[in-house]
C-alpha cells in the first residue's frame, strides 16, 4: 500500500544536529541548531521559571482540556508583552490572540487561516530565511516567493532592494518579516527603516506575517518589540507568531502565540472565531503546563522582574561571545568579514563560510555550523571559542 512513499530527505537543521550526537569526538562543537546553553554548554532552567514550576507543584489542580485558544491569563500576557500594555490596538481590543504550540504552530495556525481567506495571495520570504518558513507556507498550499534582504559582499541589508521590491507587490500579498535576530543572518533592519517601511506595506493593502522568535535577545523585549508595535500603529494588518521556546528556554513545553491586528474590535472578534476554528481543525486545543508557568512569571512582579535580569545576563553572555571570537578571528579576516560577528544580532551570525568550508569545519575539525555558513554564537563559550575560532582559521588557509 505504502511503497509509492518517497524517502524523506531530512530537515537540513535537525538532520545535523542528529549528526553530531553520533559524533564520537570528544572536542566537538555544536554550533548548528538554534539552542541557547550558558557557559558550562548547557541548556539553562531559568531561575524564575523554577520558582513558578515550583509553586505550580504545590498546587496541582485536575487537567481538563483548555480551550481551543488557550488560557485567557496566557493569551493577555502575552499580547501585552508583543504589543505593549497600552497601545491603542489592545486598549480598543482589536487584536486577536490565541496560545499555539509553539512559534511553529503559530505560523501554521497562521499560514491555514490566511490560505482559506486569501487563497490566492503569494507569500514572500526573505532571502534567505529560516528554511521551515518556505515549508510551512508551502505546505499550507500558498507559493513562495523571496524578496532582497541579505548583502552577501557587506554582511548587511540591502534595504533599498527590499523595499522596491516590496512595494511593487500585488494587493493582499503576505510579506513574511523577523521582528528582530533576523534568522539566520543577524542582519536586522534599523528602527528608521522599520518606520520607512510600515507606510509601504499599509499603502500596498499588503499582510505583514511577523515571526518573533527571539524578543529578548537583540536590544531587549522592548526595543526587540519596536517593529511589531510601529507595524500596528501604521494600521498595517499584522499578524504576530511569537515563541517562548529561546527566552523562557522552555523549548519542549511548545509555548507560542499567534496574533492578528484588525481594524477594529467587530473584525477582531471574527478573525478570533476563525481562528480557534482552525485550531479544532487541527490539534484542538494547546497544553497547559507551559502555559502556566509563562503566565505565572509574567503575571508576577518578582518573577517577571528576575526573569527580564536573567534573560538580560544571557543577551549580554551571547555580545561577549561575539566580541571574543571576532577578536580572535580578525587577523585572519578582512575588515568587513570580521565585522559581521560583532555587526548582526541575536544567536546567529552569517560567517560567510562556503558549504565546502562549513563541511571541512565539521568533518576535519568536528565543529558543526550549517552549509549556508550560519553560526549559532549561543553555542561558543569560554571554553570552545580558542577551538572554534582556531578551526574557522585553518579552513580560511586551505580554501
Amino acid at each position: 500500500m505504502f511503497s509509492h512513499i518517497d524517502a524523506y530527505p531530512g530537515d537540513p537543521i535537525l538532520g545535523l544536529n542528529e549528526a553530531f550526537g553520533r559524533d564520537p569526538r570528544a572536542h566537538k562543537v555544536n554550533l548548528s541548531i538554534g539552542l541557547y546553553v550558558d557557559d558550562d554548554g548547557r541548556l539553562p532552567v531559568m531561575r524564575a521559571v523554577r520558582e513558578a514550576e515550583a509553586a505550580a507543584l504545590s498546587d496541582i489542580a485536575p487537567r481538563p482540556y483548555l480551550p481551543m485558544a488557550g488560557t485567557p491569563a496566557y493569551r493577555d500576557a502575552v499580547q501585552a508583552l508583543v504589543f505593549g500594555e497600552d497601545r491603542a490596538a489592545r486598549r480598543e481590543a482589536r487584536i486577536a490572540t490565541l496560545q499555539t504550540l509553539g512559534g511553529g504552530g503559530a505560523l501554521r495556525v497562521g499560514a491555514d487561516f490566511l490560505k482559506r481567506y486569501f487563497p490566492d495571495s503569494t507569500v514572500w520570504i526573505s532571502d534567505p530565511s529560516w528554511d521551515n518558513h518556505r515549508v510551512v507556507f508551502e505546505s499550507a498550499g500558498f507559493p513562495v516567493q523571496a524578496y532582497p534582504y541579505y548583502d552577501d559582499t557587506t554582511g548587511g541589508l540591502r534595504f533599498d532592494a527590499m523595499l522596491e521590491t516590496l512595494a511593487a507587490l500585488p494587493r493582499h500579498s503576505i510579506v513574511l518579516l523577523h521582528a528582530c535576530c533576523h534568522n539566520p543572518t543577524g542582519v536586522d533592519l534599523t528602527q528608521a527603516q522599520w518606520q520607512t517601511l510600515a507606510p509601504v506595506l499599509r499603502e500596498r493593502g499588503v499582510i505583514a506575517f511577523v515571526d518573533m522568535a527571539y524578543q529578548g535577545f537583540g536590544d531587549g523585549l522592548e526595543a526587540d518589540a519596536f517593529a511589531v508595535r510601529t507595524l500596528a500603529d501604521a494600521g498595517v494588518p499584522t499578524v504576530v507568531a511569537n515563541s517562548f521556546s529561546k527566552n523562557f528556554s522552555l523549548y519542549g513545553e511548545r509555548c507560542g502565540a499567534l496574533s492578528v491586528v484588525c481594524a477594529s474590535a467587530d473584525e477582531a472578534s471574527r478573525v478570533f472565531g476563525q481562528l480557534t476554528g482552525t485550531v479544532r481543525a487541527n490539534y484542538s486545543n494547546p497544553p497547559t503546563h507551559g502555559a502556566r508557568l509563562v503566565a505565572r512569571v509574567l503575571g508576577t512582579p518578582a518573577l517577571r522582574r528576575a526573569w527580564e535580569e536573567e534573560l538580560g545576563g544571557m543577551r549580554e553572555r551571547i555580545a561577549t561571545m561575539r566580541a571574543e571570537i571576532h577578536a580572535r578571528l580578525a587577523p585572519h579576516l578582512s575588515d568587513d568579514a570580521a565585522a559581521r560577528y560583532i555587526g548582526q544580532r541575536g544567536m546567529f551570525t552569517y560567517t560567510g563560510l562556503s558549504a565546502a568550508q562549513a563541511d571541512a569545519l565539521r568533518e576535519t575539525h568536528g565543529v558543526y555550523v550549517l552549509r549556508s555558513g550560519r553560526m549559532c554564537v549561543a553555542g561558543l563559550n569560554t571554553r570552545n571559542v580558542d577551538t572554534v575560532a582556531r578551526a574557522i582559521a585553518q579552513v580560511l588557509t586551505k580554501s
